[in-house]
């Protein structure tokens, strides 16, 4: 199980520095069902993602910050559903960016239960 997370909080941390440098590199206007996000709030999830990505893999260097991987699991989720909840508040029609969030809230609620619970560092 310690190496399934392991993969899992890299390839999770991979996405999310993805995902942060897409969002300096694009306005929120990019999707259109996240327009109600302003760009200061917009510019602060980005930055809020790198740390998490940094969070996720830090325990791999440091056995101390071990207790960085659930939070920063945690934050990623939180940021997910808050995506889900602004496109269904949008009323957009296209369910994909829905159902990304989700899965991506999903593997993050697992590795911080994983790390929780399951395996801790």
């Amino acid at each position: 199980m310690n190496i399934v997370l392991w993969i899992l909080q890299s390839v999770l941390a991979l996405h999310t520095a993805i995902g942060a440098v897409w969002k300096f590199s694009h306005s929120e206007r990019a999707v259109p069902s996240l327009q109600a996000i302003p760009h200061g709030l917009w510019l602060t999830l980005a930055v809020l993602e790198l740390l998490c990505a940094l969070g996720l893999v830090l325990p791999a260097l440091a056995r101390p910050l071990a207790v960085l991987a659930p939070f920063a699991a945690l934050a990623l989720a939180a940021e997910m559903l808050l995506f889900c909840v602004v496109h269904l508040a949008s009323k957009a029609a296209e369910s994909g960016p829905l159902v990304y969030w989700l899965v991506a809230a999903a593997f993050c609620a697992f590795t911080a239960y994983g790390r929780f619970a399951l395996k801790p560092l």
